[in-house]
């Protein structure tokens, strides 16, 4: 490239001195006017990209400091008590927080302090928004809702000017219409545990959004004015940073979980009125399948049922529906993958170790499906629902899942003489179960009491597994013998159960070869043939 440069220049120069003289004084008279059109050019061209780059600047950081968001009148969003289906305890709190939102003179007449805040936390799906959205329509105030994350920029400063524009606007609208309600949703994004230095000098600017949130609340209290800051999240509440739930500002916390059995029936009932479905659906039956659902599940739920009756051409929605979304939902949507003779055999023989140890040794769950047609990333699949709800388990039930998980390893070898690869997420499965009765819930056999989980090195984030742990050789090495042991056992307890069920085994695997499915009546069917009665409890 220099050698280029140096090329070009001394030709250049040869050029110039080769030149005539009316060519020379030519070139040397227009040389200031050149000059001056490229200063010209550049000024204008340096002005046109400093604004333009401060427009986009200003869009981007400053100008977006400034909440847009539209309030929405609380007649107008049109979600009454009565559309809150499913949560029973948190709607009766949220109507208390809704009679001391209007009830404010008599509230100051004893004395008592204007509710500020009030925070809606529990599993995604289970209508915080909606909850809230209810809220301010039986409060009829003004409803102002945003997301965390809207309020995190990569502009410092930006965050925290939207905290304070969004108050200022709340503010003039409690003046206004006598009240006013904020809600963040997913409130966790803005509101997480401040943290130190990053290394980039000063706080971060999540911290000092979340500065600005904790001292407009306090603002709040200088003026009586009627604003309630509302928000939500699913993350546990000590992520959250603690000044934000102490009193004065998240004075109210309602925990809206996972619906009960009477609750689910009420929003199976609920959703089945928005479509046309058949008498013969059974609600309770559907009720008590939907365990650990949350309400967003049954909407879903009811909603692909509804899909799958217009693909089919059918007048209204049945069971077969119902049950076919249900398998959508939580198995995956079947696969087009051909097995052959042997491997679908084994896959058989796989699927029926679980489903028997299931049906026999859980003392909590009902087999409801059997399957070897290819799922997700499943060539078979067994799918059990508890029976009711369950909020604690004990030892037994931890021991029947792993036996459950191990009966697949079980069934292969007694059939085959060998295993397949398939076994891999059971042991991972079985595994966890085992190491946790042993480190975290002292059901080991050795009776070592404690959480040693929460001692080990990994857990702590120290560098290695020995480097700083406070557990001895000794004692690592008891807990690992104990979490084998358990593993060792559940084995040989399955092993003995499948030998002694051997004809159950060969003829619950030949029926899934068969049929390549099997729904609860026919499992059902399976197991009363060998005189295999079901609990009382199940599902009927």
């Amino acid at each position: 490239m220099l050698i280029g440069l140096i090329i070009l220049m001394t030709a250049g120069i040869h050029a110039w001195q080769n030149a005539g003289r009316f060519m020379k004084q030519s070139y040397l008279a227009m040389l200031p006017i050149n000059l001056f059109f490229f200063i010209i050019v550049g000024v204008i061209q340096g002005c046109v990209f400093v604004f333009l780059y401060s427009q986009v600047l200003f869009k981007r950081g400053m100008g977006s400091g400034q909440q847009k968001k539209k309030a929405i009148k609380g007649e107008d969003i049109h979600i009454s008590w009565n559309d809150v289906i499913g949560m029973e305890e948190a709607k009766q709190e949220a109507s208390e927080v809704v009679k001391l939102i209007k009830d404010r003179a008599e509230l100051k007449r004893i004395g008592g302090k204007i509710l500020r805040g009030i925070l809606l936390a529990g599993p995604p799906g289970c209508g915080k928004t909606y909850l809230a959205k209810a809220i301010a329509t039986e409060a009829h105030l003004p409803f102002i809702a945003m997301s965390g994350s809207e309020f995190v920029e990569m502009f410092v400063g930006v965050g925290a000017s939207r905290v304070r524009s969004l108050f200022k606007n709340a503010r003039n609208l409690a003046t206004l219409e006598g009240g006013c309600i904020i809600f963040i949703d997913e409130i966790d994004a803005v509101g997480a545990q401040r943290s130190g230095d990053r290394g980039f000098g000063g706080q971060t600017e999540t911290n000092r959004t979340v500065n600005q949130l904790l001292v407009e609340m306090d603002g709040l209290k200088d003026q009586e004015l009627n604003v309630i800051v509302m928000g939500a999240t699913n993350a546990p509440l000590s992520y959250l940073d603690q000044a934000l739930l102490r009193p004065g500002r998240f004075d109210r916390i309602i925990h809206v979980g996972l619906p009960g059995l009477e609750d689910r029936e009420k929003l199976f009932e609920y959703y089945l009125k928005k479509i046309k479905y058949d008498s013969s659906l059974s609600i309770p039956r559907l009720a008590r399948r939907a365990v650990q659902k949350s309400p967003a599940d049954i909407a879903n739920l009811v909603r692909e049922a509804a899909l799958l009756t217009v693909r089919y051409n059918k007048p209204s929605v049945t069971m077969k529906e119902i049950d076919e979304s249900m398998d959508r939902i939580e198995l995956g949507v079947k696969r087009n993958i051909k097995l052959g003779a042997r491997e679908k055999e084994m896959v058989a023989y796989h699927e029926a170790g679980h489903a028997i140890v299931a049906y026999l040794l859980n003392p909590t769950d009902d087999v409801i499906k059997a399957s070897i047609i290819p799922r997700a990333s499943h060539l078979g699949i067994v799918y059990k629902a508890p029976r009711e709800e369950i909020h604690t388990y004990d030892c037994e039930k931890y021991l029947a899942e792993i036996k459950i998980c191990v009966g697949s390893y079980v069934a292969e070898k007694i059939k085959f003489g060998t295993t397949t690869s398939g076994v891999s997420q059971d042991f991972r499965s079985a595994i966890n179960i085992a190491h946790s009765m042993v480190w975290k819930w002292g059901m080991g056999k050795s009776g070592l009491l404690g959480d040693y989980s929460s001692l080990d090195a990994p857990a702590a984030g120290w560098e290695s597994s020995t480097k700083g742990s406070v557990i001895s050789e000794k004692v690592r090495e008891q807990l690992n013998k104990d979490t084998q042991e358990i593993m060792e056992q559940c084995q040989k307890e399955v092993e003995e159960l499948l030998q002694k069920e051997r004809p159950l085994l060969d003829r619950f695997a030949q029926e899934l070869v068969k049929k390549q499915e099997l729904d609860y009546d026919e499992i059902e069917a399976i197991f009363k043939e060998f005189n295999k009665a079901r609990p009382s409890n199940s599902i009927s």
